[in-house]
């Protein structure tokens, strides 16, 4: 959820303690409009920036929406001062936003034209998010078509390098294992295609393939095979490019970090008056 916490910690950063720019007067009208072609996204949060200063949002198009340059992506009425005060908060949410959901979904499309809608690996993101942004980026990723994958370190257990590095492959997955809910799952990360049956027959429920080649990756995915219900993780520099060659691995899923910290923002540009 955006908290009124949130909008008000954005609103101070950009107006600092004396706004003398947007102190115009009467009431106007406002349009959100695109200036390029995409996946928009982020129009909860700008929505909520104009509702916070009590302008009014006459419309609006749904987060997954693809947009054209020159279509209106959203519409307010209300307060010149509080138009304009809105405009560059909600512009660079939105604009952020919406860069994730269009490279996800590009990445989406890529695996399904290699293997098909019904067969492709999940998308997924990651947790390398921008700080105080995550629920905006991770629900971006989604309005691109992609997964979320775990939203915080309490939704799922995920053994990593640093961790193996403590406590070794088997010992990390027993303590964790131990300390966890039936409920929760564990991602085992490996760097070795011959750690992946190991990490699958000590418990894990998806193996995590890290910086494996495509040709590596699908040799893990075999030995795999054999633990029935563990999926295959592949991850570590995948770019949208690379989507083609480990969608044919027969991974379960690709997960991209690239999706929320390499994404450009779409331009978006806000107009007021007629």
């Amino acid at each position: 959820m955006i908290t009124d916490s949130q909008i008000e910690g954005w609103l101070r950063e950009d107006l600092g303690h004396h706004d003398v720019t947007n102190g115009v007067p009467g009431r106007t009208a406002g349009r959100l409009v695109a200036k390029e072609a995409g996946v928009i996204a982020g129009l909860d949060a700008a929505r909520a920036v104009f509702v916070y200063l009590d302008v009014d949002v006459t419309e609006s198009l749904e987060d997954g929406e693809r947009i054209e340059p020159g279509d209106q992506v959203l519409a307010v009425e209300g307060p010149a001062r509080d138009v304009l005060r809105g405009e560059r908060v909600a512009v660079n949410i939105a604009g952020h936003a919406s860069g994730i959901a269009t490279k996800t979904r590009r990445a989406v499309e890529r695996a399904a034209a290699v293997v098909g809608a019904e067969t492709a690996p999940e998308i997924a993101a990651t947790r390398k998010t921008t700080p105080g942004l995550r629920g905006i980026e991770k629900r971006a990723v989604v309005a691109g078509g992609g997964d979320t994958h775990r939203l915080d370190l309490s939704h799922m257990v995920m053994v990593k390098d640093n961790q193996i590095a403590e406590l070794g492959l088997e010992g990390a997955i027993e303590r964790f294992d131990d300390r966890t809910s039936f409920a929760t799952k564990i991602d085992v990360e490996v760097e070795r295609v011959g750690d992946a049956p190991r990490a699958a027959e000590a418990g894990a429920d998806i193996v995590l393939l890290d910086n494996m080649t495509p040709a590596e990756t699908s040799e893990a995915v075999n030995l795999l095979a054999e633990y029935d219900g563990v999926l295959a993780e592949a991850s570590g520099g995948i770019g949208v490019d690379d989507i083609p060659a480990y969608a044919t691995t027969g991974v379960d899923i690709i997960s991209m970090g690239a999706l929320t910290h390499s994404a450009p923002a779409l331009d978006l540009s806000f107009r007021t008056g007629q």
